[in-house]
């Protein structure tokens, strides 16, 4: 900075910072940030001190850059709190219990059992559309549904004794 005194900027930030700091805090309310976007502000004037030293009121820059400061955060607060209210949180409800038992029991499965058991009931595929996907025999995959449907039916009954025996 050539021509700036840096003593005469440590003086006039020792003097004024705690005014702007606090005229800041009233209008925004939270004082760390106050602190903030004064010490910014005095940042700003420290960099061109050479030219603000050399205004009528050096202050009164200062304070303007301040308040233009904390005007740009409100409006950012603003606008983001306009934006998280108009987010809707969205609620899923709970797996109903057959849900839960319909899991449970496909996970049992075994793994080619349960894709034909999905893909038929589930995707709506016919066995010729899973056998072209799984690259099998149409009489492969009826197969697996054949056996996937018994074992869930099994799975069911048990669970349907265990309800008839503990209740």
């Amino acid at each position: 900075m050539p021509g700036a005194d840096p003593g005469s900027f440590a003086d006039f930030y020792s003097l004024q910072f705690s005014r702007i700091a606090t005229q800041i805090y009233a209008y925004l309310g939270d004082h760390a940030e106050a602190q903030d976007i004064a010490q910014e502000a005095f940042v700003r004037a420290f960099d061109r001190w050479a030219v603000v030293s050399a205004y009528d009121e050096p202050f009164a820059w200062v304070r303007r850059v301040a308040w233009n400061l904390a005007t740009s955060r409100m409006r950012r607060v603003k606008v983001t709190l306009g934006y998280l209210s108009r987010q809707r949180e969205e609620h899923t409800p709970e797996p109903s219990p057959d849900r839960v038992a319909l899991i449970q029991a496909l996970a049992k499965l075994p793994d080619k059992h349960r894709l034909a058991v999905v893909l038929h009931y589930l995707a709506n595929m016919t066995t010729a559309e899973i056998a072209k996907q799984e690259s099998v025999a149409d009489g492969t995959v009826r197969s697996w549904l054949s056996r996937g449907r018994a074992q869930l039916a099994g799975c069911f009954e048990e669970s349907q004794e265990e309800v008839a025996h503990h209740g």
